[in-house]
């Protein structure tokens, strides 16, 4: 059966997203080009024609996953409620026991981004993306009264490292800390950098 013809554009976007599936069960050192084409159906000249080499189909590839990870981000921080509730529905999202990115492919990315400038310019990007829009919906809460935070920069910071931390935990190293231990602590961490019970969290 013959392939429907894709326009540059959703052909790069088919071999990005087979690539995130790729990385993610096998590892960013184990992939191979073949993999990737191999996962489609396609040759492995038609994956080096749009990124010729497997450093750019990688970078491209976690690029592409950030920016639907922070798509997703603007939508729960844009919707029309209280501050408090779009840094509650963000921050569990984001936690490991939510839905947020796939958390192997990013501990992954982390670790090769060691040695791959062009990966640790993604990762690098992506981070600074999450605290800056985590950090204005903090300051937005201060402005409308909701809460208090001194440090909205800081507090955002705070907030993304522990998340971070916990990933690697419950990532690597499989019933090291209960989820729902690790939910109490997201929310936890989040009342006090907002100056708030952990109960005001469901209250408001």
């Amino acid at each position: 059966m013959a392939r429907v013809r894709l326009s540059v554009a959703e052909r790069q976007e088919e071999l990005l997203r087979a690539a995130i599936g790729q990385i993610e069960a096998r590892g960013v050192a184990a992939v191979r080009i073949a993999d990737v084409a191999a996962a489609l159906g396609v040759s492995n000249a038609l994956v080096l024609y749009h990124f010729s080499t497997k450093e750019k189909l990688v970078a491209a590839a976690f690029a592409y996953a950030a920016e639907d990870d922070l798509a997703h981000l603007r939508k729960l921080l844009g919707r029309r409620t209280s501050a408090l509730r779009r840094l509650r529905a963000a921050v569990r999202w984001y936690a490991p026991t939510g839905q947020a990115k796939g958390w192997r492919l990013w501990i992954e990315g982390w670790a090769v981004a060691l040695r791959e400038p062009a990966l640790r310019e993604v990762t690098r990007d992506l981070d600074k993306r999450w605290k800056a829009a985590i950090a204005d919906v903090i300051a937005e809460g201060v402005a409308a009264g909701e809460f208090a935070c001194a440090d909205p920069a800081g507090a955002a910071l705070r907030l993304t490292a522990l998340l971070d931390g916990l990933a690697v935990q419950l990532t690597s190293y499989p019933g090291a800390v209960p989820r729902t231990r690790a939910q109490e602590w997201a929310d936890d961490a989040l009342a006090r950098e907002l100056g708030l019970e952990r109960e005001a969290l469901t209250q408001r």
